[in-house]
Order: C-alpha cells, then sequence, then structure tokens
C-alpha cells in the first residue's frame, strides 16, 4: 500500500479538474487570441475560468494574470516590478531568509544586474519581524517579497502587518501565496499586497499552470515577450485547458476549506500523537511556528536519524514524504530554511516534512506511524 504525503510538492488532481480539462481537450479547438468563432468559445472560456479565480480571491479578472506556474509567477512579479521601480530610481529588494528558491534566487540574479538585496533573518520559528522589515526600509527600497506560507514548515508570516508598513512607507509588497491558497481565506481587497503568486498543482489543479495577481495601479515590466496576451503583461498562448482544471480546483479548495480544515487538524494532531507515543517525546521534535501555520504541512525532526536514511526507509515502506521543498529535494542538503532558523545540526540534519491532503484518511495515518516505528526501531538498534 502506497501513502502519499507529499502534498506540498504536488497533490493529486481533483476529478473535476480532471473532467474540466478534458472537456477543453475534447471539445475546444480554437485559440483564445483568434477572432473567429472557434477563438471567441475559447476567450469565453479563459474568461470565465479568469473571473472564477478572482472572484474566490477578491480581486478583479483584469488584476489576474496566467502563467506557467508558481515559479513563472514568482520570477515575474519581482523581475517585473523591480525593472520598472528602477526606472523610477528604485534599486533595492528586501527579502527573508526562508523564502522559496524562486523568490531568493530571482533576487540574487537581480543583485547580479545591480539591483541591492537586503536578506532579512527570521526567529527560531521561521518568522519574520515586521519591525525589521521596516526598519530595511530604505529612500530607494523597490520591493519586499515575503512568503505568506512557508512550504517547509506551513508557518504563516505577518502578510498583513508588512504590507500595511510597505504601503505607507511606498514601497511595493509581493507574496507568494503559493502554499496559501486553499489553505486559509485570501481577500485581495482588504489584503495590502501588490503582487500576488498563485500554482495550480498545489490545490488539486494540474501541474504547469499558476497565476499571478497585479493590482491595478502596480508599475510593471514584463518578462516574457510575443504577443500581446494577458494584457500585454505575459506573452504567449494561454493554456487553456491547465487553467480550466485550474478554475475548478481553486473554486473547490476555497468552497471547502473550513471542512478541509477541520480535517486536517484532526489528521496533523494524531500524526504528532501517533510519532510521540511510539517514538519517544524527546526523540522527535516538530520543527515550526506552534500555533501559526497551516495544518497540511508538518516537519519533523527523527533525532538521531539522518534525513536522507529516514527517506530511503520511508520510500521502501511506501511512504512518501521529503526533505524540503520539491525543487532542491533531489540534493538532500540541509534545508536552507531551517538552518534560517537556527535549529541545532542534530535536528537540521534528521528533518523530514511531511504534507496532507486528498485522499489522505485517519487510518493511513496510523498505520504509516506504525511503519515509522518500525523504521526508527531497525535504524536505531543497526546505528
Amino acid at each position: 500500500m502506497q501513502y502519499y504525503f507529499d502534498h506540498a510538492a504536488s497533490t493529486p488532481v481533483h476529478p473535476e479538474a480532471v473532467q474540466a480539462m478534458l472537456d477543453v481537450y475534447t471539445s475546444m479547438t480554437g485559440n483564445a487570441s483568434s477572432t473567429h468563432s472557434f477563438g471567441r468559445a475559447a476567450r469565453q472560456l479563459l474568461n470565465r475560468s479568469r473571473d472564477c479565480i478572482a472572484a474566490q480571491i477578491g480581486s478583479s479578472a483584469a488584476e489576474l494574470v496566467f502563467t506557467s506556474g508558481g515559479t513563472e509567477s514568482d520570477n515575474a512579479a519581482i523581475a517585473g516590478a523591480a525593472y520598472a521601480m528602477r526606472n523610477r530610481g528604485k534599486r533595492h529588494i528586501i527579502t527573508t531568509a526562508v523564502e522559496h528558491h524562486a523568490v531568493l534566487h530571482t533576487c540574487e540574479a537581480l543583485e547580479e544586474e545591480g539591483f541591492r538585496l537586503t536578506i532579512l533573518p527570521v526567529d527560531e520559528y521561521g518568522i519574520v519581524a515586521p519591525a525589521d522589515v521596516e526598519a530595511a526600509i530604505e529612500p530607494d527600497t523597490a520591493l519586499i517579497s515575503v512568503i505568506y506560507v512557508n512550504n517547509e514548515t506551513g508557518t504563516i508570516q505577518p502578510i498583513a502587518e508588512i504590507g500595511e508598513i510597505a504601503r505607507r512607507r511606498g514601497v511595493l509588497f509581493h507574496v507568494d501565496a503559493v502554499q496559501a491558497l486553499g489553505s486559509m481565506p485570501i481577500d485581495l481587497r482588504t489584503l495590502p499586497v501588490d503582487l500576488m503568486s498563485f500554482s495550480a498543482h498545489k490545490v488539486n489543479g494540474p501541474q504547469g499552470v499558476g497565476a499571478l495577481y497585479i493590482s491595478r495601479h502596480t508599475p510593471f515590466h514584463p518578462i516574457i515577450h510575443g504577443g500581446s496576451q494577458e494584457r500585454k503583461r505575459r506573452a504567449g498562448t494561454e493554456n487553456l485547458a491547465g487553467i480550466a482544471g485550474f478554475s475548478k480546483a481553486v473554486e473547490l479548495s476555497v468552497k471547502n476549506m473550513a471542512a478541509r480544515k477541520l480535517f486536517l487538524d484532526e489528521l496533523r494532531l494524531r500524526w504528532v500523537e501517533c510519532l510521540q507515543a511510539m517514538a519517544q517525546t524527546s526523540s522527535i521534535v516538530v520543527n515550526g511556528h506552534p500555533s501559526q501555520y497551516v495544518p497540511n504541512i508538518i516537519n519533523v525532526s527523527f533525532i538521531g536519524v539522518d534525513t536522507e536514511t529516514m527517506l530511503m526507509n520511508l520510500d521502501l515502506e511506501g511512504i512518501a514524504a521529503s526533505s524540503g521543498s520539491a525543487c532542491t529535494a533531489g540534493a538532500l542538503e540541509p534545508s536552507h530554511v531551517l538552518h534560517a532558523m537556527g535549529l541545532p545540526a542534530e535536528r537540521l540534519q534528521s528533518a523530514v516534512r511531511f504534507s496532507f491532503g486528498l485522499g489522505n484518511t485517519m487510518e493511513e495515518i496510523e498505520i504509516a506511524a506504525k511503519k515509522i516505528e518500525t523504521i526508527l526501531r531497525r535504524v536505531r538498534t543497526t546505528a
């Protein structure tokens, strides 16, 4: 039997999202930029999908740009805003040490182009202090970029407070909300955010499609050039089937958010109880904030068992988990997020991320926990 506990990397596609995509593949021929009837039908579907997603996040449809996923959305938001603000004499970017690499590497690439970069530290729970953000702002600060929900620990950042600071100081604010969408309410009518990134495959939609919110007054320089799609902000023929699946997935995830959270809270609590009861409390440490987190992501250190050994044994038992971000997990290097939190080596080198979602059950949790007990006993006996 297989146990998929790596939903933070990618989620199973919801059957209704699959059907929405199949409907496009089997009955939609036109390009949404064409003016004939086939193109108009494609454009109508594109507009309906955009309207649906915009309604779920409190934005206007005109503020939503479709992309190939979270990485492109992050790149476009940061580079697009930075280039636009450079024309106004602003070259300073602020971010944190616990961002996804799609943000950190983009910021570092811009630094090589002449922008100045400030990377702020976080506390032992992975939270950046709003006061530190404000203290880092300079007269030429163009952009602040902070992740909403950390993809490795599930920790929630104080986005509203940071956004108020950014707005008061006249600085653009980008939020990577890839792990927040569907896990917590997002209302861009009230959140002080200028740009926000999303990805379909984190909310039971297809891989290879995402979106970027760009508020109507935000200066933006496109990074992909070609046609006039997406109001000239992102050239290229839209992924119509993927967008239809994305739209349905967002609609379902927001509609079912309360019930899903209740179930995942129970699942997470039971998971921790099982692990601590079977592995001795002192040997299991949960990394991240004790209360400010989304319930579907939990990062656990199995003290005395290194991450690579644990993941290998989990895989042999049919349990899918991760050492951190799926974009870097193949390297099996210590997490830059946990390192930034200042965790001791014994926790840093034994951390495993479990993430839950569609299809997981309480029975799975209890069976998998027993398998982990067997793994720990075997590994510690032979160590």
